[in-house]
């Protein structure tokens, strides 16, 4: 097995503990894990780095970013998807589900239109083709206040291999933007809107939550029973919503916003996802709860880097200082993204799942990435 790849004395982050060893491996497995500081002939001497099982990453809306790098600027899909796709690697990203919103407005100066069937075509044929650097999965962010959610779910077919699905209400007034003044900030410097035009928007979507709001959310769950997604609800506000949230077959929740109903879901036994850039600010950029309420509270489970790629490796290791507890945070980034997602082969250093691993030496309290490898192919 001349083409094994060996990590040497390194400080190995398993599931319950930190020991100094090695990995193998061979086919893009882990082959062996071995305890000690020797380093064998051919192998990588980390020096005593920390090795780290790959990030999983569930929610990101970094490929739509690249896909409109200014507003109203149009990217080519497949370079934005490369693009992504290396920045992610070069994150310690190693699976990603690439959230792409279904449901779209045609009016007003609120419309978004369709894009998600085309780009999935487009990702699936570079999946396929070998392009990417690293595991690429679905994720159909499901817009319940829309005009043409349904008829863009029946567009995708169980042999797509849709991960997951989500449920997204993002009506004015409740969930994420219970305060108009922050839906106003972001929407008015997204699309240039004034007064007038924001009340108008703000009239729109209440009148189409009205008229279909209850039909989508209810078809949204039964395709993704038809998709064999794991479904995922976003941003519960209250033990009702949690409540619904449960009755659909929520496996996980993106970014509840108060403490309540980050409770609730503990209590239904649903697995909770807050954002890294919400812990490295401090806080919510829309006013909710912040992750490191939850996280003192013990209702922290996954992380997701969101918005900002970067932020996982540095949110990881803030939840190990707050915490005093190092593969418990990892996991939060690994182990327990890919379990939630249904992965079972990956997300931990244990013999026989995929050789996904991330090298990070440490500047005193800043974690920096020294390697990124997927199935043991260096990647970054």
């Amino acid at each position: 097995m001349s083409n094994d790849l060996c990590l040497a004395n390194a400080r190995l982050v398993l599931a319950d503990r930190v020991v100094l060893g090695s990995v193998t491996i061979a086919d893009g497995q882990i082959f062996r894990i071995t305890d000690g500081s020797s380093v064998p002939d051919g192998a990588i001497d980390c020096g005593g780095d920390l090795l780290l099982p790959g990030f999983v990453e569930l929610h990101t809306d970094n490929v739509e970013r690249h896909m409109e790098p200014r507003p109203d600027v149009d990217w080519p899909h497949l370079p934005a998807l490369l693009a992504h796709d290396a920045e992610l690697a070069a994150c310690g990203i190693t699976t990603v589900f690439d959230a792409m919103r279904v449901g779209s407005i045609h009016s007003g100066k609120g419309r978004y239109i369709d894009y998600a069937r085309t780009l999935a075509d487009e990702m699936l044929t570079a999946r396929d083709r070998g392009m990417f650097k690293i595991s690429h999965f679905l994720h159909l962010r499901a817009e319940i206040c829309s005009e043409t959610l349904l008829e863009e779910l029946a567009a995708f077919d169980p042999v797509d291999r849709v991960g997951i699905v989500s449920l997204m209400d993002h009506t004015p007034g409740q969930r994420q933007f219970r305060d108009l003044s922050a839906l106003k900030a972001y929407v008015a410097k997204k699309r240039g809107m004034n007064d007038d035009e924001f009340a108008q928007h703000v009239a729109d979507l209440l009148a189409l939550r009205a008229r279909l709001g209850d039909k989508h959310e209810n078809g949204a769950v039964t395709e993704a029973r038809r998709l064999g997604a794991v479904l995922a609800s976003h941003d519960d506000t209250t033990a009702e919503h949690v409540a619904t949230s449960a009755g659909h077959g929520v496996g996980f929740a993106e970014f509840p916003t108060t403490l309540a109903a980050a409770q609730a879901c503990r209590a239904h036994g649903i697995a909770v996802m807050m954002g890294a850039p919400n812990l490295i600010r401090g806080g919510s950029h829309s006013g909710n709860v912040a992750a490191s309420e939850l996280a003192r509270h013990d209702l922290l489970d996954i992380v997701s880097s969101d918005y900002v790629p970067a932020a996982l490796l540095g949110a990881a290791f803030q939840l190990a200082q707050m915490w005093d507890d190092l593969p418990r945070a990892i996991a939060t980034v690994s182990a327990n993204p890919a379990r939630a997602a249904g992965l079972t082969d990956r997300g931990r250093l244990e013999t026989g799942l995929r050789g996904d691993v991330l090298r990070v030496r440490m500047f005193d309290d800043t974690p920096v990435l020294r390697g990124v490898w997927s199935r043991g192919v260096r990647v970054s």
